[in-house]
């Protein structure tokens, strides 16, 4: 199977729905930087020790809703193939809020506010972070350019939701990477 196909050397795009859209779209900067994420959080995952095989499976699973997620995000609202794709309820957001307090209560309180930085696991868990919240950006201004005041649909709702989480939890697993390595967070002293 080629990996390239030459259809896009123009600057469009097809997406999942079937429409041909410019590489600049709104829609493609979402779903772009969502890509983003994901690779990124694999870095976070291939830096971690071995030992640490549930973490692993854990950031595996949120590749997957984040694919799940990017699936959406390439569909036009409303066309015949959303029929393909997966739900998106409010269970991933849910499910994140249940990893962020099993991982908060494992870690010292926070009293300051934490700089970027520690072990390289950590350090990669800040950036994911960081990108997480453009890609939560991306998606809200796709949102507003898309349906203006009517507002997000219930599939968009839930994936926003899941991105603000997600960005949580990428904050708590940076803080919970140092713990395990035995580095303290690199506080700020403003």
């Amino acid at each position: 199977m080629k990996i390239y196909t030459g259809t896009g050397d123009r600057g469009k795009t097809s997406l999942f729905s079937g429409e041909r859209v410019s590489k600049s779209s709104p829609r493609l900067e979402a779903y772009g930087d969502l890509d983003e994420l994901n690779s990124v959080i694999g870095a976070v995952a291939a830096a971690l020790d071995e030992g640490q095989s549930g973490m692993k499976d854990e950031i595996q699973a949120i590749q997957a809703l984040l694919l799940e997620s990017g699936a959406w995000l390439a569909t036009t609202p409303g066309a015949e193939s959303t029929r393909f794709l997966n739900p998106f309820t409010i269970d991933p957001a849910n499910t994140l809020e249940a990893a962020i307090d099993r991982m908060n209560a494992s870690l010292p309180e926070l009293k300051h506010f934490v700089l970027p930085g520690g072990h390289l696991s950590a350090s990669l868990a800040h950036m994911a972070r960081t990108v997480c919240r453009r890609t939560e950006r991306r998606v809200i201004e796709l949102v507003e350019y898309e349906d203006g005041d009517s507002g997000p649909t219930e599939t968009m709702k839930h994936i926003l939701v899941f991105l603000n989480r997600l960005s949580d939890y990428l904050f708590v697993l940076a803080r919970l990477c140092n713990h395990n390595q035995g580095q303290r967070d690199v506080l700020w002293n403003g």
